[in-house]
């Protein structure tokens, strides 16, 4: 890995950033992919199976426990040193927009609240009849959770397959993408559009592209800069090249 004073210069003059992230960043926590985590009981299921519209109105039950063992799994998940540093990021750089592809819920853990989540957060769900979205919920004699407000089902507050993203939140981060001088393309393959389609907004409006992978993507000859290698190191060295903060500031912004 190697910042060049190139992209410093680049980031400390940016009066806007916006970073996209992806499955990679919460990799580095230890968190399987969305793919990869079936274990158990739920090896038997394929995620693609149980994360549509059509398998919740099927068998409510049985997407909703899957959905709760996955809650259940994120209890020992801790945010990385990547999520840490957008957090530093953003609370150094007014200009500083976050827009995620996870809906795991580790950078708020991390100290950054303000995220255009594209697909949801798997920590709340919202009533099927639309009368809500809530981070707490009882559930029925069914096992299943109902809404406070009309009695009908909670499903999870995350965009299943075959639904498009909330409407706000991608014209929201179209908006970022067009604005910003830099935009971060950090642990995403680059392929799940129409989030993939953002990086590609920002360069269409003049905007430097930095991505930062393990492995080139359909984007990394279209960057400007690319840095191979993992985000949970990459990032704390730019925080720490371009603001001055380091080691352990970066995960306890007080000391």
């Amino acid at each position: 890995m190697q910042i060049s004073p190139e992209m410093i210069d680049c980031l400390r003059s940016s009066r806007r950033i916006c970073a996209l992230t992806g499955a990679g960043v919460s990799q580095e926590s230890g968190l399987r992919t969305f793919r990869d985590a079936q274990t158990g009981l739920w090896s038997q299921y394929k995620p693609e199976d149980l994360a549509t519209p059509e398998a919740f109105q099927r068998d409510p039950k049985l997407v909703w426990d899957w959905y709760a063992w996955r809650r259940e799994a994120l209890k020992g998940v801790r945010s990385n040193a990547g999520h840490f540093a957008l957090a530093r990021m953003a609370e150094n750089l007014p200009g500083f927009v976050l827009v995620t592809q996870n809906v795991d819920g580790l950078h708020r853990l991390a100290g950054n609240q303000q995220i255009i989540e594209l697909h949801g957060n798997i920590q709340r769900v919202r009533c099927i009849d639309g009368h809500g979205t809530f981070e707490s919920w009882i559930t029925g004699e069914d096992g299943i959770g109902r809404c406070p407000e009309c009695g009908a089902f909670l499903r999870p507050d995350v965009v299943w397959f075959g639904e498009p993203l909330p409407r706000l939140e991608f014209e929201n981060a179209i908006s970022a993408a067009r604005s910003c001088d830099v935009f971060l393309s950090i642990g995403t393959s680059g392929i799940v559009q129409p989030a993939a389609s953002l990086p590609y907004a920002a360069r269409n409006r003049g905007a430097k592209i930095i991505e930062i992978n393990l492995e080139p993507t359909p984007l990394t000859n279209k960057a400007d800069y690319f840095l191979q290698g993992r985000s949970g190191e990459i990032l704390p060295a730019l925080v720490e090249a371009v603001f001055g903060i380091t080691g352990a500031a970066i995960e306890d912004p007080r000391r």
